[in-house]
């Protein structure tokens, strides 16, 4: 019987096929989906990298206000930081900001330090708008938007909260979806809320905000707290300003320096 030339041909090719697949180091040696167990080598693991990352760029000086603007009652620089603190002869009736003037960041990673006293409320705001203070309509540093909250006791640090607006779109220790019309969704636990308070320290702290598209996630002293996938399109901001907070309450002290910025 004469073969065609096709029959051949894929009589070839399928030879070919099992060869290679007789002599595949997948069929010899040990993978993830085999029955043997696996790990991955120390060289093929993500690795945390040795100094600044490129692409960040110092937005404030450490010694002077330049590319900021706050009410002075409030703020200063001392020290080499951005120092927000409230007295006993200056206590606010509504929360007020010190707010970078150099844009309006959309997609972007934002690394910075705090200290902030035992009773102290303070949180950063990205994303946000100016907006007149109905409370004090003489504060012209009134801010709506996106929230790192940070606190001295603990309670609300490193969840995300929308200054007057939506309020709690996440907690420490959640990764949720806002979706608009009903409270956000929690997708996942990620950490216990209790636990994770003990990330911050009375100390110097370390800030890490990734914020791409409607993905908003805080980390604090390498440690992922919330993540908030923002899906209501009516509701949310695309873009918008910087700025940090201190709060309506007792006297306090917030600090904040090594403030640096990488927009994408």
């Amino acid at each position: 019987m004469k073969l065609s030339p096709l029959v051949i041909a894929t009589a070839f090719v399928l030879s070919a096929a099992s060869l290679a697949a007789a002599e595949s180091p997948a069929a010899s040696t040990v993978t993830k989906n085999s029955a043997v167990p696996y790990a991955p080598k120390q060289s093929d693991r993500p690795q945390p990298i040795t100094g600044e990352e490129p692409g960040f760029a110092s937005i404030f000086d450490g010694r002077t206000l330049n590319g900021w603007k706050g009410d002075p009652t409030y703020w200063r620089v001392e020290n080499g930081a951005l120092v927000g603190e409230i007295t006993p002869a200056t206590i606010v009736k509504s929360n007020t900001f010190i707010i970078w003037q150099g844009g309006r960041p959309k997609d972007f990673e934002l690394k910075l330090e705090y200290r902030i006293t035992a009773l102290g409320n303070s949180g950063i705001n990205y994303r946000s708008v100016v907006i007149p203070d109905k409370v004090t309509p003489t504060n012209e540093f009134a801010m709506r938007g996106y929230q790192c909250d940070l606190d001295g006791r603990r309670q609300y640090v490193g969840n995300n909260y929308e200054e007057k607006g939506r309020l709690f779109l996440g907690l420490r220790g959640q990764l949720t979806r806002v979706v608009g019309g009903r409270p956000p969704i929690l997708v996942s636990q990620i950490g216990d809320h209790a636990e994770l308070a003990k990330v911050a320290t009375d100390g110097w702290n370390q800030v890490h905000l990734i914020i791409r598209g409607p993905t908003l996630m805080h980390v604090i002293n390498q440690q992922v707290m919330c993540v908030v996938i923002d899906d209501d399109v009516a509701q949310r901001t695309a873009e918008g300003q910087i700025g940090m907070q201190v709060h309506v309450g007792p006297p306090m002290k917030v600090e904040y320096r090594s403030l640096r910025l990488k927009t994408f």
